[in-house]
């Protein structure tokens, strides 16, 4: 394989792992302590994060509460009431000489105590598949389900409370889908509160498909592009919403009843590697890419159209680390500048981090929280390092930092003062410090 190509394969898997869904499904519903999906509770990175949790850990480390053994993974967690889910793989390698011959899981433990609740498995034949450790996506709960797809396409609904099956289906031998270089890694988007939407390219036109949650049959689908790593999004603006999804080839604009394709903006990125989550703020969608850098859209009123604004590819480049924003500045790990604050708007540069939050490399890889609606954020970087810090115009100022795991490209979750975070031999609970209240 050409180096390129393998080094390549080092940054897609994280974000793999990266999605953010903007305006999801009904999520108002879920208590505050859940993380029932990627990037927590509404998609946007945001940690509902007790008050009186303590920033500085100088006196007060962070306790690990418990750990629990997995099989290898990229996959994300998704916290729901006392149940905690991930999937793993487990290979066949002692009763059968096919290297690539094994079982994806989908495992549910006990929130408290680490205990396995339930798995689910499957056969999952990895051939072709580079970087065949496990599956990628983060799973997806709702209403006592949960959605999963794994890396070579087996689209599955389960019980989340049994984790009886309710569905399964192998979008490969039933729909002849292309899985991409890396596998399928973009997590399932429930909108309606009743339709699973995957970025999956079914065969023909079917890179966006939507879902009936309960029975697992087609809707729609839509676009010819081939499947990247991107999970679409929903936005609303006034009165009008619409599904955005970034492609290897286009960034674009679907109707959220049918599919319907409304704008569509050429972005074509070298292995197709588009992975982050757009973003959506301010009647704009900011789209970050890695050789070819990010892009600014801005939509019409009525989501009928769409326009570059601007783009830029010297210092914006991420690709698996998913950006955060806030007040009108995106922070964004660039491959080589480190993290980076810039304007929305204008795409202008403010100050980049000279690499601090996590070390300089080919494929540096972060996964960044809000805490609570302050500038404050929680970042577990690839190294296992757990990272508190203020961002704002005014520059990275680092507040604690703590290592709760060895390296590992999967996105943690967070739930009341608990973080949970995998590699690919076990998945910790550490329990975060918190300020004790004074006697009156």
């Amino acid at each position: 394989m050409h180096l390129c190509f393998k080094h390549l394969n080092l940054f897609v898997l994280s974000a793999l792992l990266i999605q953010s869904f903007l305006l999801p499904y009904s999520q108002a519903q879920q208590p505050s302590n859940d993380w029932p999906r990627w990037r927590g509770p509404n998609g946007t990175g945001r940690w509902q994060a007790p008050e009186n949790l303590q920033l500085d850990w100088s006196a007060n480390k962070p306790v690990l509460v418990w750990k629990q053994s997995v099989g290898a993974s990229y996959s994300g967690l998704a916290v729901s009431g006392n149940l905690v889910i991930t999937m793993d793989r487990k290979t066949n390698n002692q009763t059968n000489n096919d290297p690539l011959a094994g079982n994806e899981r989908i495992i549910c433990l006990n929130k408290q105590t680490g205990e396995l609740v339930w798995e689910f498995s499957y056969p999952a034949h990895y051939k072709d598949l580079d970087y065949n450790k496990g599956p990628r996506i983060t799973p997806t709960i709702y209403q006592k389900k949960v959605y999963t797809l794994g890396a070579v396409g087996h689209l599955t609904c389960l019980d989340a409370i049994s984790g009886k099956k309710i569905w399964q289906r192998d979008l490969v031998a039933e729909e002849k889908a292309k899985v991409p270089t890396w596998g399928y890694s973009a997590s399932p988007l429930i909108i309606n509160d009743s339709q699973l939407v995957i970025h999956a390219a079914l065969q023909p036109n079917g890179c966006f498909a939507a879902f009936d949650c309960s029975t697992g049959k087609e809707i729609w689908r839509s676009g010819d592009d081939p499947a990247g790593y991107s999970a679409p999004i929903l936005i609303q603006q006034g009165e009008n919403q619409q599904l955005v999804g970034w492609t290897p080839k286009h960034i674009i604009g679907m109707s959220s009843n049918n599919g319907n394709i409304q704008w569509k903006i050429p972005y074509e990125v070298t292995y197709g590697v588009s992975i982050a989550t757009p973003i959506y703020q301010q009647g704009h969608i900011l789209v970050c890419g890695y050789w070819e850098g990010s892009k600014l859209i801005k939509v019409s009123d009525d989501l009928k159209t769409a326009k570059l604004v601007w783009e830029e590819n010297k210092y914006l480049r991420g690709l698996m680390s998913q950006p955060l924003y806030r007040e009108n500045h995106v922070y964004l790990l660039d491959k080589q500048h480190g993290l980076v604050c810039f304007n929305l708007i204008t795409g202008k540069v403010v100050w980049t981090d000279n690499n601090q939050l996590t070390p300089r490399g080919r494929n540096p890889q972060a996964s960044l929280v809000w805490i609570n609606n302050s500038s404050n954020a929680v970042c577990l970087n690839a190294e296992g390092e757990l990272v508190v810090t203020s961002l704002t115009v005014k520059g990275y100022n680092e507040i604690s930092r703590h290592k709760i795991i060895d390296f590992t490209w999967a996105h943690p979750a967070y739930s009341g003062d608990l973080v949970f975070a995998r590699d690919d031999k076990q998945l910790v609970c550490y329990r975060l410090p918190t300020k004790v209240s004074k006697p009156k």
